[in-house]
């Protein structure tokens, strides 16, 4: 059954990730770690790719982790993590160790979705028993706020400008929950922070799958999302409840929405909180918004249907 997940009882415990470091304030990143890690009932080891995460929580010589750490380059954090895994079973085999542990590798979307995809995909499918964590923030901030695979359509980064020739980012965002769930592993979910129970039964959920687990845990930036510190987990909510990121699970094979908002919202509520999207309100860019609206309510069907495509 595993320890509580009584979020009282389990603050009053020694944080997995210590105060102290150095992220910007209102980071939700910091708060999507303790939550994950918060739900383990074993020692866990971690694996970070570069990022946000890493920079921010290990300069040298400090640190702000309270358990076992590895920092990997952007493209390797699965393939590292998988590695670590293997010998563990070999050691355990021979009897070298006896304490389960778990294994768990952090990235951002830029290290998940972009750079770290095909090392992500190959120990996905070689079966190592980890959970991928990806703090999505949808966007390259710790580099500078340009563009990646999860930047949403229409958002405003670095590279990919406001102006009278674009209206920000010209593509969709890609589904990397749906392309991590095609590897037919034990568990998928998407998570947010505003949701701190449904992240952490996921968690829990995750940890304890037969192989590979992957959360996809959106991650409001305060830089990079251009809103206040003390917006970050009612933009979260705002997101969930228009559908832009609904909540799900995919376990053994069978999708589950694990949240209903009690009032769906149009996306334009979404917007109107993020100065990325101030554009959007625009009169001109109304056809846009529509589209992205018929876009949020179709996927947002097919997830009631039971279905992730």
């Amino acid at each position: 059954m595993g320890r509580s997940l009584n979020l009282k009882e389990l603050t009053r415990e020694t944080p997995p990730l210590g105060p102290g470091h150095r992220l910007c304030a209102g980071c939700t990143a910091s708060a999507i770690v303790r939550l994950v890690l918060m739900a383990a009932d074993r020692p866990v080891v971690v694996v970070n790719a570069t990022g946000c995460l890493e920079v921010a929580t290990t300069v040298y010589p400090y640190t702000a982790w309270n358990m076992p750490w590895m920092h990997n380059a952007f493209e390797n954090a699965a393939a590292t993590v998988s590695g670590i895994e293997a010998a563990y079973r070999v050691r355990m085999r021979r009897g070298e160790l006896r304490e389960p542990l778990y294994f768990v590798a952090f990235g951002g979307d830029g290290g998940t979705y972009d750079i770290g995809l095909q090392s992500l995909s190959g120990a996905l499918e070689r079966g190592h028993r980890f959970v991928y964590v990806c703090y999505d923030n949808e966007a390259y901030m710790n580099t500078g706020i340009q563009r990646s695979s999860s930047t949403p359509l229409g958002s405003w980064t670095t590279t990919t400008p406001v102006g009278s020739v674009t209206v920000g980012k010209s593509t969709r965002r890609k589904d990397l929950t749906a392309i991590i769930s095609a590897h037919r592993i034990p568990y998928v979910a998407q998570c947010a922070i505003s949701h701190h129970m449904d992240l952490m039964r996921k968690a829990r959920k995750a940890f304890d799958a037969t192989g590979p687990a992957f959360l996809n845990i959106l991650s409001p930036c305060v830089p990079g999302w251009r809103i206040e510190p003390s917006d970050t987990v009612r933009v979260s909510q705002m997101a969930v409840d228009t559908c832009f990121w609904p909540l799900f699970e995919c376990e053994e094979g069978k999708l589950r929405v694990t949240v209903q908002p009690k009032e769906k919202k149009p996306v334009q509520e979404y917007f109107q909180i993020q100065g990325r999207y101030r554009h959007l309100l625009r009169p001109e860019h109304e056809a846009l918004v529509a589209k992205m609206q018929q876009e949020v309510d179709q996927d947002w069907q097919r997830l009631k249907e039971g279905r992730i495509l």
